[in-house]
């Protein structure tokens, strides 16, 4: 999947939270979302 650039809209996605409870990119519809990761925080190294 190619990155996106500043202003372009996020495509579909769904993923569990720190909670353990699954959200989606319409549960935030009409609003700004930061999304932030860490890739490695649960791998060796």
């Amino acid at each position: 999947m190619p990155l996106l650039g500043v202003g372009e809209k996020a495509p579909s996605f769904s993923m569990t939270n720190h909670d353990g409870e699954n959200v989606s990119s319409g549960d935030f519809a009409g609003k700004y979302v930061l999304l932030w990761w860490y890739p490695r925080a649960d791998t060796p190294g």
